[in-house]
């Protein structure tokens, strides 16, 4: 593949996951403002976005969702809860969305959905600190 295909092919997928971001945002407020938990504070939630920057592993950021849990309930537990619909949005919704952007550039859709997963995980960390700190 020449260097000009590569570019093509990644400016396509800058492209998409551009175009996923207001999605992305959406998701995650709805989860934060929608859901069961406890009192999780911001640097818990960068704990998770800190696992999901050095993992190429989607599997990883769930498995450590669910170590949260079961540490405490600050993540909620059960069917309403916070962990259970960030792993639903990340099975799902964002799963969905790498999916079209890897088929319309083909490419891998793991990275696509990882970089999705980040942003989502970036953008609920800002939005968990105005919940905690900007509301009142």
């Amino acid at each position: 593949m020449s260097y000009a295909t590569e570019q093509k092919i990644e400016l396509q997928i800058q492209k998409g996951i551009r175009q996923t971001e207001d999605n992305l945002v959406v998701w995650i407020e709805d989860a934060l403002e929608k859901t069961k938990y406890g009192d999780l504070e911001e640097s818990q939630f960068r704990n998770l976005l800190r696992v999901s920057e050095t993992t190429d592993s989607a599997e990883v950021i769930k498995n450590f969702i669910h170590y949260q849990v079961g540490r405490d309930q600050k993540w909620g537990r059960g069917k309403e809860s916070l962990a259970e619909r960030l792993i639903q949005d990340i099975n799902s919704k964002i799963k969905e969305e790498a999916q079209k952007i890897a088929k319309s550039s083909q490419s891998d859709f793991k990275p696509i959905w990882l970089e999705l997963i980040r942003r989502y995980l970036g953008y609920g960390s800002r939005h968990l600190t105005y919940l905690r700190k900007g509301k009142s």
